[in-house]
């Protein structure tokens, strides 16, 4: 069974329909990744799983579980994590403190400090700077913090929403070596990217999002190597 389930999705802000039946399954242990042009719809569709916008049609499940009508914080508290587009820090925190408001819904508080310590193997920059406020660090230690507090809610399902968004190009790299390295300790992933080589590189599989709506899907390596997602997504004519 899928660990998420989206079928017929369709989202409306006001009177424009954003989502025009979306069906999408994330299999455990996949990098899943969602790619398409700006405004097709990849953001809101992490919103609608995470509970940030309210569907207008179809149905999510995650584990089997609907979650039709649930607030957010009770999506986290279920196993699903995202890390917004724009890194969703707390500019006037620290980077210790945004860290603890990642755990703010666990029970199992004894086994925070492990998780802390596979974070800050992950991404050491983020040890050497606890006591920083966060709005002082660079873009991608930024990102580094949003992933890492992400990761301190022990989700079963990361959502990662457009991770590479102003990184430069070294730093993408890490990043995308990151999600890997997640990946293979056990977390399942649902990755919304722009950058469709990147995306294509890590994923299992893939969906293509045009102007709301599914327009392929399969193999990751099957469609990078797409002469149509070739031309329209990786530049290549």
């Amino acid at each position: 069974m899928a660990l998420l389930t989206i079928e017929n999705l369709s989202v409306h802000y006001g009177a424009i329909q954003a989502l025009h039946g979306v069906s999408i399954a994330v299999e455990p242990g996949e990098i899943v990744t969602l790619i398409g042009a700006n405004g097709a719809g990849k953001s809101t569709t992490l919103r609608a799983v995470s509970g940030l916008v309210k569907p207008s049609g179809g149905t999510i499940t995650f584990d089997g579980k609907s979650l039709a009508g649930l607030a957010p914080h009770k999506i986290l508290r279920l196993g699903l994590a995202q890390v917004p587009e724009g890194r969703g820090i707390f500019p006037n925190l620290t980077v210790d403190e945004n860290l603890d408001l990642g755990a703010f819904a666990r029970a199992d508080r004894k086994n925070i400090a492990g998780d802390r310590e596979r974070v800050f193997a992950l991404f050491p920059r983020l040890n050497e700077r606890l006591d920083q406020r966060s709005g002082t660090l660079s873009g991608g230690e930024q990102q580094m913090l949003a992933i890492g507090r992400a990761l301190l809610a022990r989700p079963r399902l990361l959502l990662l929403d457009e991770p590479s968004l102003g990184l430069a190009p070294q730093l993408v790299q890490t990043i995308f070596k990151i999600i890997r390295e997640i990946n293979a300790s056990g977390t399942t992933i649902f990755l919304v990217e722009q950058n469709a080589h990147m995306a294509l590189r890590v994923a299992h599989r893939a969906y293509v999002l045009e102007v709301g709506s599914v327009v392929m899907q399969g193999d990751a390596k099957q469609l990078a190597a797409s002469d149509e997602v070739k031309k329209a997504y990786l530049g290549i004519a």
